[in-house]
């Protein structure tokens, strides 16, 4: 069970590490418009969208892992 749990995280960060890279690869400007606009948002808002989203997605683990 704890292999396995190891080999999710890995997993999982290896899928950030791809999606990631691949919109810098995709869309460097539009990262760096993104950016900009990231720094003029207000930390409240970040930190509520990091929630959420974060939520989302044990939501979304916990769905697929019970199937």
């Amino acid at each position: 069970m704890e292999v396995q749990l190891l080999e999710n995280i890995l997993l999982a960060g290896a899928l950030v590490l791809f999606f990631e890279g691949a919109l810098y690869a995709l869309f460097p400007d539009g990262m760096k418009r993104m950016m900009m606009s990231v720094l003029q948002t207000p930390s409240l808002n970040l930190r509520v969208f990091g929630v959420v989203s974060a939520i989302l997605g044990v939501v979304c683990v916990w769905f697929l892992k019970s199937n």
